[in-house]
């Protein structure tokens, strides 16, 4: 609801008429512009079309309605995980950074409060000498008066009255900034948290995949080994060696960039904890130290726009946008101003205390006439600004309800390939077992045997793979929903 007010005075100035005016906006305390209504929720009951998104394979279950907890990564079980978290949230200079923001914000709103709502007082003190002809004035003397020292001390006092909410809106659009730089610190702590989360179960990732190459690379080797001697004895051709040194090439080829990765992502989470790489001790997080989340908190989708931090701050610059409207709107009016001043002028310093003998009390107006088309271009500037912010809101939240719906649609097909190269594994792993037996028996050949071994540990790193695509999904989704900042106890 926007709050009117008559036509500014561009070429018209007559005081008879701007003194209702004046008076009817000082009684009613309006302020020119729109005044910003915060968004309705949108109506929403679901992230996906029905019969989507729940992850297959019983591990997990969405539990649509339940709220999530501010420390929602506690939700994977890991004392190893919890202490990451903590040293992060205590040493990262990102969220250091996105404190001081606030705090400059805040007292950027405190400066500004004192400067714009309360009159501003100055005490002056000052010497001059002067030199006073009166002839000049047309007082005529026979012998004009010697020079002297005046000496003059006094209380100036100055104040605006805010008659069409300038300044009023001008903090409305400060205290605004101040709610985003808030925001920009909930999506920070959030985005670390998730950081940190992703970046461990990366590092999980990598590490056991890394051991499980080193084994087939190991098992490879051996099966080299055996073609070797066999082309000597004439049991397999020069051709089925070359491919297996081809196969065993390859397989080392894939070792240094695994290497490169975990040692990436762990220098990565060096940076989160606020650490340099050379300093972090702490061993590689494995996938066994983290538990699968079984009940998967969804919160409600009509409050997402009121949980996801980044939509809340677009919502505070969209009404920071709109107090600019205000301000510009404002801008087109007559400005009041009181000013006052008393104080003592005397002919000698120590005659100052004797009392005051000079004041003045004023009121200065001042109305714009003529600006070039200035100052409505920049309402219509300001206007603009504003549709831009309101898009820039719908966009953000077009882009919430998108991330939530990717994540849960990617725990469903988590769940697939996970199930799917579980059975593999299981099935390699029960071929391997058998292939032991046969082999102990002396029903098949060690390279065989080595074969099956190959195929097994094929299986597992694929299987590793597909289960750490749950768990970072999983933190994925809790991110999306915003992270369940609102939970957290409130600050000392």
């Amino acid at each position: 609801m926007s709050r009117f007010l008559p036509t500014p005075l561009l070429f018209d100035f007559a005081p008879r008429r701007l003194a209702p005016l004046v008076l009817g906006a000082l009684l009613a305390g309006c302020a020119a512009g729109p005044d910003f209504q915060a968004p309705a929720a949108p109506e929403a009951d679901a992230y996906l079309a029905p019969g989507a998104g729940a992850p297959s394979g019983g591990a997990q279950r969405l539990a649509a309605g339940a709220d999530i907890p501010a420390q929602w990564w506690r939700l994977f079980r890991s004392d190893k995980l919890d202490d990451l978290l903590r040293q992060a949230l205590q040493a990262s200079p990102t969220l250091e950074q996105a404190r001081a923001r606030l705090r400059q914000a805040g007292e950027t709103l405190n400066a500004e409060t004192g400067g714009r709502l309360l009159p501003s007082v100055d005490g002056n003190l000052s010497v001059a000498r002067q030199k006073v002809d009166p002839s000049a004035f047309g007082v005529p003397v026979a012998e004009p008066p010697a020079p002297f020292t005046l000496y003059n001390a006094s209380i100036d006092v100055s104040y605006t009255l805010d008659v069409f909410g300038a300044n009023r809106r001008a903090l409305e659009g400060l205290a605004a900034q101040v709610d985003y730089q808030r925001h920009e610190l909930q999506a920070a702590r959030m985005a670390l948290a998730a950081n940190v989360v992703t970046a461990a179960i990366r590092q999980a990732d990598l590490s056991e995949r890394l051991d499980a190459t080193r084994e087939l690379l190991a098992a490879q080797v051996r099966q080299r080994d055996i073609m070797r001697q066999r082309l000597d004895a004439g049991g397999v051709s020069r051709a089925d060696l070359s491919n297996q040194e081809l196969l065993v090439a390859q397989t080392r080829a894939t070792l240094p960039p695994l290497d490169y990765q975990l040692a990436q992502v762990t220098h990565q989470l060096a940076v989160y904890l606020g650490q340099p790489p050379a300093a972090l001790r702490q061993p590689p997080m494995r996938l066994a130290d983290l538990t699968l989340p079984a009940d998967v908190p969804t919160g409600v989708p009509s409050a997402l726009t009121r949980q996801r931090p980044d939509v809340l701050a677009a919502e505070a610059l969209w009404h920071q946008a709109s107090a600019d409207v205000g301000v510009a709107t404002a801008n087109l009016y007559p400005q009041f101003t009181l000013t006052a001043s008393f104080g003592s002028q005397r002919t000698r310093a120590g005659d100052l205390s004797d009392g005051v003998n000079v004041w003045n009390l004023g009121l200065g107006l001042v109305q714009p006439l003529f600006h070039g088309g200035e100052l409505r271009a920049r309402q219509r500037a300001a206007q603009a600004a504003y549709d831009a912010a309101a898009a820039a809101y719908r966009q953000t939240v077009l882009d919430g309800f998108r991330q939530v719906a990717d994540a849960l649609r990617a725990l469903q097909t988590d769940g697939d390939a996970f199930q799917a190269h579980d059975d593999a594994w299981r099935r390699a792993d029960e071929a391997e077992r058998i292939a032991q037996g046969r082999y102990r028996a002396g029903g098949i050949s060690h390279l065989s045997l080595l074969d099956n071994q190959r195929q097994q540990l094929q299986a597992r790193i694929a299987r590793t793979a597909a289960d750490a695509a749950r768990y970072a999904d999983t933190a994925a989704l809790l991110q999306a929903l915003g992270g369940g900042w609102w939970n957290e106890a409130p600050a000392p």
